[in-house]
């Protein structure tokens, strides 16, 4: 396989960004746990989800595609913290600190895929 996973920057930044979803949409109204509570928590949990499967894949064409789907699923994910704070589930600093992680995360996949797709 290409690589251990756990040693990618992105990847533990992923999951600190999971995480903290977790953490915070806990609060969310119990009207949205099949909605935007379960939609954001697929989203942040896919982009780890991506790069750890991507990592398994014995060429960089499928490691390439695979850390796609995760910076769709950050795209996702940074729409539904936009939404839960328009909506006045989260409030600005907790979105403030998601927002920062998401962008951040994009920017290293997007760096990892030009240089895999090198």
């Amino acid at each position: 396989s290409m690589q251990n996973y756990k040693e990618l920057k992105v990847w533990e930044k992923a999951h600190l960004f999971t995480l903290d979803v977790y953490r915070f949409s806990d609060s969310f109204p119990k009207t949205e746990t099949y909605g935007l509570t379960n939609q954001l928590r697929r989203a942040s949990s896919s982009i780890a989800a991506n790069i750890a499967e991507g990592c398994g894949k014995n060429t960089q064409p499928d490691l390439a595609n695979f850390l796609n789907v995760s910076l769709g699923s950050a795209n996702e994910a940074e729409y539904f913290i936009l939404l839960a704070k328009d909506l006045k589930y989260l409030s600005e600093q907790n979105y403030d600190e998601l927002n920062k992680l998401v962008n951040e995360i994009k920017a290293m996949l997007i760096s990892l895929i030009s240089k895999v797709r090198g």
